[in-house]
């Protein structure tokens, strides 16, 4: 499974609270893998306003208010897509098989019903509902 979001919300989390600048070291510490895959979400995160550096300066800073960026943007940026995907349909069902013959579109209208439940969820939530919650867990 795709742990690129997960991450991304706890780099973003680590760059909103922190007091000084972050390095991709510190952030990839933190999240548990290495430094070139965090430079790769900020990479993602950098092309969408999400995340900026300064020149000269090491680290990262959010440019948007952790209040106005939503777990929705988040996951558009490092999954490169407007649309959540979370299901694929097998490919090759048979044709001379009544379910086989239906089972593509019957699938597809379930599934992008769910998926844009989905993204309406993710568009409800905040990054700073995130902050909140693991305030209140401290």
């Amino acid at each position: 499974m795709d742990t690129k979001f997960s991450s991304a919300i706890h780099t973003l989390i680590l760059i909103s609270e922190s007091a000084k600048p972050l390095t991709s070291e510190e952030i990839a510490a933190s999240v548990g893998t290495n430094a070139s895959y965090i430079r790769k979400l900020i990479s993602m995160l950098n092309k969408k306003d999400i995340i900026e550096s300064h020149r000269g300066v090491s680290g990262y800073t959010l440019k948007p208010k952790a209040e106005g960026l939503t777990l929705l943007q988040i996951y558009q940026a490092v999954n490169e897509t407007e649309t959540p995907r979370i299901f694929d349909i097998h490919q090759n069902p048979s044709d001379e098989c009544i379910v086989g013959r239906h089972i593509k579109p019957v699938l597809t209208d379930m599934f992008t019903e769910i998926e844009d439940t989905f993204s309406r969820a993710l568009a409800e939530k905040t990054l700073a509902d995130c902050i909140s919650l693991m305030r209140k867990r401290l």
